[in-house]
């Protein structure tokens, strides 16, 4: 048997090699001639009935005004009612014809099951889910006080999306629908301080890119990489290692630093453009793709320069790390951070 593994070795990945050369120009000239087609042929989504989890804020509530401008049917989740109804009284004047408010948990089966077959007792079909709902963490890893406290953002992150996609698959095989999965730049690229969340984020991109292959073209699935984007989340908005909800703007830039927060409506139209068109994946801002090159070929020099940059040094508090440092000194938070993001008064800590 161990012979085969040494043949192997020296005969694969010649082959290997010499078949890539062929096939990645090819490979990127369908690639190049696909994207214009489908340029030219984006979904309507007129009528299309769009269930959004995490829908009271951030992402979520920009993607329900984004559906609703193109005519969608909305069917809302989160857990805080009240903003819900909100989110849903905007996306009317946006354009949507009929949205239905659901208060549930996602972290929880039954919500889950209960919100997508109210989806269809309501509307008769479902043709997107959009998987958005999630919660990041502000602590590193030797700061856990109790090993099993992540499990709270795993069940929201991870489960809080597996669930909702488990009752919804048929229903979706049935429209040819899509699934649109929100993970985070965090889920390939390192997350200092951040490393459950990153984690999370980095089983959920497997899960739909294995599903992706499982459903083939049955159900399509595009799988969104947002950066730091205008939100809850970037004003602040955590979980500590104890296992509570804090909102804390100096934890905020610590962990942001001086990447340029991106406005959520302007990330939510890319997306929505991006789903329409049939896309695979989504990076949002764009430039960002640019970081996964420098991963694969020099990740010694990106594991330094967020290491350098994002992990607290001995002897300073966790918040004060030398981005922080460098945003504050320099004063260009004011031009990299959205107004709507400097103050953390409406953010609910639950």
């Amino acid at each position: 048997m161990e012979l085969i593994h040494v043949i192997m070795d020296i005969v694969v990945p010649p082959i290997i090699l010499i078949s890539l050369l062929i096939a990645i120009p090819l490979n990127l000239i369908n690639n190049l001639v696909s994207f214009i087609q489908r340029s030219f042929s984006l979904e309507d989504l007129s009528g299309k009935v769009v269930l959004i989890t995490g829908a009271s804020s951030g992402i979520g509530e920009f993607l329900a005004y984004a559906y609703a401008k193109k005519g969608a049917r909305l069917v809302l989740v989160a857990r805080r009612e009240n903003r819900l109804r909100e989110v849903a009284e905007k996306a009317k004047k946006h354009g949507s014809p009929d949205v239905l408010v659901c208060a549930a948990d996602v972290s929880k089966v039954e919500d889950c099951k209960r919100f997508v077959q109210d989806a269809i007792n309501h509307f008769g079909c479902l043709d997107h889910l959009v998987n958005n709902a999630g919660v990041t963490s502000g602590y590193t890893f030797e700061d856990t006080t109790d090993i099993t406290t992540p499990m709270n953002l795993m069940n929201v992150n991870f489960w809080g999306s597996v669930y909702p996609t488990h009752f919804a698959v048929p229903h979706l095989r049935k429209s040819k629908g899509k699934i649109v999965v929100i993970a985070s730049l965090a889920s390939w690229l390192y997350s200092p301080q951040m490393i459950f969340y990153g984690a999370s984020k980095a089983a959920m991109m497997n899960f739909f890119e294995t599903l992706r292959v499982e459903l083939g073209s049955a159900v399509k699935i595009t799988i969104v990489s947002p950066g730091f984007i205008e939100s809850e989340m970037t004003q602040g908005k955590h979980l500590t290692n104890d296992g509570s909800m804090q909102v804390d703007p100096e934890k905020r830039d610590s962990l942001v630093g001086m990447f340029p927060v991106r406005g959520g409506f302007e990330c939510a139209k890319t997306i929505v453009h991006g789903v329409r068109r049939g896309d695979r994946n989504i990076t949002d801002p764009s430039w960002f793709r640019i970081l996964y090159i420098c991963k694969v070929f020099v990740s010694e020099v990106v594991e330094w320069f967020f290491s350098v940059l994002f992990v607290p040094q001995p002897g300073v508090t966790e918040n004060s790390t030398l981005t922080k440092r460098i945003l504050d000194f320099t004063g260009m938070k004011k031009y990299i951070y959205p107004a709507s993001i400097d103050s953390s008064a409406d953010v609910k800590k639950k």
